[in-house]
């Protein structure tokens, strides 16, 4: 049983006289009343007495029976703590708090349940000296603080008159207060009292209400009951405002109802039809045109039977009436015509991109089987390369072509499998997969869909969209595609998927196996002048609003931007560097200045400023132990030196500039290669272990990892080791074993014109390479020497110089040990 429910005395209006409120005489009187130092405590749960309040209280405990007993037959004064913690049934001294409030009892009421009710009054605050006495109640030594006094104070009037006014906000806000509250606020006039009163009826924890009754000085009190009466208000307020909108909305709903009932019968006796049911009619008459199968047909009637016995103002009228909407909306077997002129097609594909030969032969060849055969399975295509080689504009190109409809869907970053195959209808704002939405826009069965960025799929908890693109992307699986919202299978096979990516180990094993690959390298500095000359400077002089007699540049200025202020595998930098052109041109021509048409290098460094790459770099006379790889990147290919230092040691070896495991276990390969033929390579065994040895690859904020650095770690080692220096002007890549074999590496290509673009000569491969090289067009390879190797002896004896006549390993390592 509670020891206190506030102000709830069910049946005792007729047993008890009305309780007024204080008074300023009894105020003053409380105030020079004294008070024994030890009293009876009565612990309370669920409340906080504040002086000058009177409250009914319910008591069950037999100690506070005991307690409230006693005083009542004594002096009637008891002190009132509350409980930390309600649940506590049977509390200790710990358990109460220190500082209460002295109350008179005023009443004691026997209930008809056999309960006892005491209506006491607050008189004075104290604090807790000393706990006296634990039996049979609880006694304690106390001592009763004063109460600060203030007049005359007008902040502190304005302080009590805000307090009034907001808790008769809180009583015309909330509807179980009675109105004559507002009357007996009205009364009081003590400010303390009114603080006290108000502070004791707030809804909040107890915890705060403790907080106010600790706090002393009483401007303090009045701010803290202040902040908690206007959150009190905020709250009633808020929850009113809601009240009142769903009232209104109901009430809405129902007059809706009311009106559409009445109109539907006027409409019936008119021999009107309603919106219903011109609705119901023309979804049967669009369905009546389609061209869908008989499974689709029978489905579409059963839904559009089932929105008929649909009350128009339910929400599930406007599910069903979507869900319809969209199934009509499909192209259901409406197929965009293909043209099979393939001498036009070529044309199309040679206009929009230079190069790229190897891809425009794959679609003319399915072009040609399309047009032999009447119907093919689309094949699924997949473009790899570095960005900026024109993947996603080639897709455009294709459905150009081919005069068919073209959708471009951009995959990355997406990780909701609900993004292909749909929702299911039954949530609400449920849609189709992006797949199915996508062919709605389009209004065609066959149009050529670009999927870019595929190899950026994300996956979380939301489930993984690469798996589901397997359906999709499968010819044999995806003729009965299943969308989650469509509940209906779609005919997919006559799509032509065309993904894109930058890097292939990426992209799902599943999912790879389902694509066709065609890799797209990048462009040769030629090529990139016919593809700025022919595509990037005309649309930038068309977008700047010039004319080609403002402006005109010299194939060997197009490729000074290209070499000195770009270094890309595509072509995106370098459409930038000529939009910078071009506004400076605009800006000139804009301002009536004179100047040449013809753009001089002087022009072209005032415009972008000073070069920012210089392949001068790469061309250094290196100390041995320097040696110049070659690495594959998602934007293309990249140079990078490997250079290696001995210092006196014990033969340990040292890897730095962020590393990779695997190009760790290159160099580690090749030490051992060296040591076990240290008498061929021209250095002494015993003398690597005498030295420590350290080899970094500069750039080391930048992760490098691979296989195909191998041979320049061994050439490097072998190069600081025996003294020899590494040619000038020569690049390498490729793997190495155990065994000294090299192996073939990827990215061929992409090398090839990353070491053309630093000013290299000669380039070292593995000889199976040879074929990749060879599938190169000779006009950008001109001026590069090839090395083909099988062995790593053959990698040491093509790559470093012959060794000086009066320099030896031990010389040099005596000068490095003198140096350490």
């Amino acid at each position: 049983m509670k020891d206190e429910e506030r102000f709830s005395m069910p049946g005792t209006e007729d047993d008890i006289e009305f309780m007024p409120l204080i008074t300023l005489e009894e105020e003053e009187n409380t105030k020079q009343e004294s008070y024994s130092g030890t009293i009876p405590i009565l612990p309370l749960r669920n409340t906080v007495l504040f002086p000058g309040v009177v409250i009914p209280i319910t008591v069950g405990r037999d100690k506070s029976i005991r307690a409230v007993r006693e005083a009542h037959g004594a002096d009637k004064y008891i002190g009132v703590l509350a409980q930390f913690d309600s649940a506590v049934e049977e509390p200790q001294f710990k358990d109460l708090y220190s500082i209460g409030t002295l109350a008179k009892i005023l009443k004691m009421l026997k209930m008809p349940d056999g309960s006892t009710t005491a209506i006491i009054q607050g008189k004075a605050r104290f604090k807790v000296h000393e706990f006296v006495e634990s039996e049979p109640y609880f006694k304690a030594s106390v001592e009763y603080l004063k109460e600060t006094e203030i007049k005359d104070d007008k902040p502190f009037e304005a302080l009590v008159l805000s307090i009034k006014e907001l808790a008769g906000n809180v009583i015309k806000l909330s509807p179980n207060i009675p109105t004559e509250a507002n009357i007996m606020l009205r009364n009081i006039d003590t400010p303390s009292f009114l603080i006290n009163f108000v502070a004791n009826n707030l809804s909040i924890d107890i915890k705060d209400k403790q907080t106010i009754l600790e706090t002393s000085d009483l401007r303090e009190r009045a701010q803290l009951v202040l902040q908690n009466l206007e959150s009190e208000v905020q709250i009633l307020e808020l929850k009113n405002k809601i009240q009142n909108k769903v009232r209104s909305d109901i009430e809405k709903q129902q007059k809706d109802y009311f009106l559409q009932q009445q109109l539907k019968t006027i409409q019936e006796e008119l021999g009107q039809s309603s919106s219903a049911e011109k609705e119901i009619r023309s979804l049967r008459e669009r369905a009546s045109k389609k061209k869908w199968s008989k499974q689709v047909s029978d489905h579409f009637d059963k839904e559009l039977s089932k929105l008929e016995r649909t009350n128009s103002m339910s929400p599930e009228y406007g599910v069903t009436l979507n869900y319809l909407e969209t199934i009509l909306d499909l192209p259901w077997n409406v197929f965009n015509k293909d043209k099979f002129d393939l001498k036009k097609a070529k044309k199309i594909l040679d206009e929009d991109h230079f190069g790229l030969e190897k891809v425009k032969e794959r679609i003319l060849e399915y072009l040609a089987v399309l047009k032999l055969k009447g119907d093919l399975k689309s094949p699924i295509l997949c473009f790899i390369g570095p960005p900026g080689v024109g993947k996603t504009s080639l897709g455009k190109s294709v459905a150009k072509a081919l005069g068919r409809k073209y959708i471009r869907m951009s995959l990355g970053g997406l990780h909701d499998e609900a993004e292909i195959r749909g929702h299911r209808k039954t949530y609400i704002g449920a849609m189709p997969g992006r797949i199915i939405q996508s062919i709605k826009k389009a209004q065609s069965s066959n149009p050529v869909f670009v999927l870019d960025e595929i190899d950026k799929v994300g996956i979380d908890f939301r489930g993984d969209p690469s798996s589901a693109l397997l359906e999709v992307l499968d010819p044999e699986q995806n003729i009965t595609f299943f969308d989650n919202y469509l509940e209906l299978e779609y005919d997919l096979s006559h799509t032509l998927f065309i993904a894109t990516a930058n890097n292939m180990a990426t992209i799902q094993p599943a999912l790879r196996d389902r694509m066709e690959t065609i890799e797209i390298s990048g462009y040769s500095v030629e090529e990139k002048v016919e593809i700025a000359k022919r595509h990037l400077l005309p649309k930038q002089i068309k977008e700047h609003g010039l004319k080609p007699k403002h402006v005109a540049l010299s194939d060997q200025m197009i490729e000074l931007i290209i070499s000195d202020y770009t270094r890309e595998s595509g072509v995106r930098e370098l459409d930038r560097k000529l939009a910078s052109v071009m506004r400076a041109v605009a800006k000139d021509v804009a301002m009536n200045e004179k100047r040449n048409a013809n753009l001089t290098q002087e022009d072209i460094v005032k415009i972008l400023g000073v070069k920012r790459f210089d392949s001068e770099m790469y061309q250094e006379d290196n100390p041995a132990g320097v040696a110049i790889g070659l690495a594959w990147t998602a934007v293309g290919g990249e140079i990078l030196y490997v250079e290696a230092m001995l210092s006196a040691g014990k033969g340990n070896l040292k890897l730095t500039g962020n590393l990779g495991d695997v190009m760790k276990e290159s160099a580690s390969t090749a030490l051992t290669f060296i040591k076990s033929n240290a008498e061929k390579i021209g250095v002494k065994a015993e003398d690597i272990d005498k030295f420590d040895i350290h080899i970094h690859v500069p750039e080391g904020a930048i992760p490098k990892d691979g296989p195909s650095a191998g041979v320049t770690m061994l050439t490097t080692l072998a190069s600081v080791l025996s003294g020899r220096k590494v040619k000038k002007f020569l690049a390498m890549t490729g793997e190495i074993t155990l065994r000294g074999k090299v192996l073939p590496v990827g990215g061929i290509k992409e090398k090839i014109l990353a070491a053309k673009r630093a000013g290299m000569k000669e380039i070292l491969l593995c000889k199976m390479n040879e074929k990749d090289v060879n599938e190169i067009n000779s006009e950008f390879i001109k001026g590069l020497r090839f090395h083909y190797v099988n062995t790593m002896e053959e990698v040491l004896n093509a790559a470093l110089e012959p060794a000086p006549r009066d320099t030896s390993v031990k010389k040099v390592t005596e000068k490095e040990k003198e140096a350490a």
